[in-house]
């Protein structure tokens, strides 16, 4: 079994204030909502005319505590240790460079907000994920920021239930591949997020193909 096709699950001291799997899972669901509302206000906020977009390390941190919050003591918070990601040959750099990285992540961001959404996006997703600055949460957290960029680039919140980031966690397996064809490009030093954009942009033309079929069946499109 290659890497692309094994589950990456991040491995470092964890201080889970939840014991049992079901109440857990019933926590992270509530909370995967809880962030998705966030997004969705974040997008409204940078998208009122007077407001110009600034991508900050505050805003991933928050989106963070609402995956995490009432789950880990970390909720929030950066790994204060190194960390492993299982099924995956990408070492995740050390946990003291974790700040001024996410920094590096945003800078990159703001500067280059001439170039398309879908590369922004897909640059977000795939440089959090290298960066891996959480002891837990990281996918979910990296899925939202990257959503929140793309759709403040594009200057409308993007609708529709299907989201890219729904869409990412029903099958990850492309997801995975897309994010360890931009490692390999890293390794070489290189920033390539081709695969990544590709993805997206598929993504992408599902969730509007369900907003298309919803307004011909006559349903409300949020």
């Amino acid at each position: 079994m290659t890497a692309e096709e094994q589950e990456r699950h991040s491995k470092a001291i964890e201080a889970e204030l939840i014991k049992d799997p079901a109440e857990k899972a019933s926590k992270e669901a509530r909370n995967g909502l809880r962030q998705f509302d966030q997004v969705i206000e974040q997008i409204e906020y940078w998208l009122q005319p007077e407001r110009k977009f600034r991508f900050r390390p505050s805003a991933i941190l928050s989106l963070h505590r609402d995956a995490l919050e009432g789950i880990s003591a970390y909720a929030g918070v950066y790994r204060p240790s190194g960390i492993a990601i299982q099924g995956s040959k990408h070492e995740p750099p050390g946990a003291h460079l974790v700040p001024e990285l996410v920094e590096d992540l945003c800078d990159y961001v703001n500067a280059n907000w001439e170039k398309s959404p879908i590369h922004l996006a897909a640059f977000t997703l795939w440089k959090m994920n290298w960066i891996h600055p959480f002891v837990d949460g990281n996918g979910r957290t990296a899925r939202a920021a990257s959503f929140l960029v793309l759709c403040v680039r594009l200057g409308y919140r993007l609708p529709g239930t299907n989201t890219i980031p729904e869409q990412i966690s029903h099958d990850k397996k492309p997801y995975y591949a897309a994010l360890e064809a931009a490692d390999r490009a890293e390794s070489q030093g290189k920033v390539d997020v081709g695969e990544m954009e590709s993805l997206l942009g598929q993504l992408l033309a599902v969730q509007l193909v369900a907003v298309l079929e919803q307004a011909k069946a006559g349903k409300q499109i949020r």
